[in-house]
């Protein structure tokens, strides 16, 4: 009885090793993108398509982007980093850790300011608007204006206008950008600043004004290869530019800029 169930045991790991599939993904193993938090939606549902199109098994991490490149700098293992921000992609490039030739511009987005579904303050986004007023004791919600991309185009934002030394004191700051989606969503902070395209995906918020695009830089999402990238994890970047991908990133609101 032992001898058989041995037996049988040994066909199916030989039979598990012989499908094709398998030994495909033993020997590539997943496609591992750390990307910028306001990604995390769109990029699942991408991953979800390339997987179904492709066979090829992807892995994301989402969180506030310097973050990320931290990461990818103190250990090893990804193979794509799609960042909310041209300086943390910098950082990498400057450490050696991109693959050279890989890196484009992939994506743009918008700045808004948000407010619960249910709100209906009226606030036009203009120099000196008062937005301090208009807080009413609470806070504004924004990602961490030192380190998360999200807040530091909303502090370079509210400065250009004026209001930031009003408000910075007042401020509720998230580990990045969903973070603050989800106290404005929630109603713990009657305002927020965060990408249009978060705005856009939560029903429970709604879009009080946008800021001009000369307060703040380009909102630009690079993409890049780590050096120690697998061979797969160039498809995938390959995948994200086509006519597929991009009708996905445009639908969630995103401006394609990689052809």
């Amino acid at each position: 009885m032992i001898r058989s169930h041995w037996l049988k045991a040994a066909i199916a790991l030989l039979l598990l090793l012989a499908a094709p599939g398998t030994i495909n993904a033993r020997e590539t193993g997943s496609i591992t993108v750390f990307a910028a938090a306001s990604l995390a939606d769109v990029m699942q549902q991408i991953g979800k398509s390339y997987e179904a199109r492709s066979g090829k098994h992807v892995v994301f991490s989402f969180a506030g982007s310097m973050i990320l490149a931290r990461q990818i700098e103190a250990s090893a293992g990804v193979d794509l980093f799609i960042s909310a921000d041209v300086e943390s992609m910098n950082y990498l490039d400057s450490k050696g850790l991109i693959a050279r030739g890989t890196r484009t511009n992939l994506l743009g987005n918008q700045l808004v300011l948000i407010a619960p579904a249910n709100s209906k303050t009226v606030l036009p986004i203009a120099p000196a608007f008062p937005l301090a007023d208009a807080l009413m004791g609470g806070r504004l919600a924004a990602a961490d204006v030192d380190t998360v991309p999200a807040g530091r185009y909303a502090k370079a934002a509210l400065t250009a206008l004026g209001v930031w030394d009003n408000v910075k004191n007042r401020l509720a700051q998230g580990e990045d950008v969903r973070a603050t989606l989800a106290y404005v969503a929630r109603g713990e902070a009657p305002f927020g600043i965060v990408y249009a395209t978060d705005a856009r995906a939560e029903p429970k918020v709604r879009v009080v004004g946008t800021f001009p695009e000369n307060t703040h830089e380009p909102i630009v999402y690079p993409a890049a290869l780590t050096k120690d990238s697998k061979p797969d994890a160039a498809q995938f970047l390959a995948y994200l530019k086509t006519p597929a991908a991009r009708n996905t990133l445009e639908r969630a609101g995103f401006t394609v800029l990689a052809r």
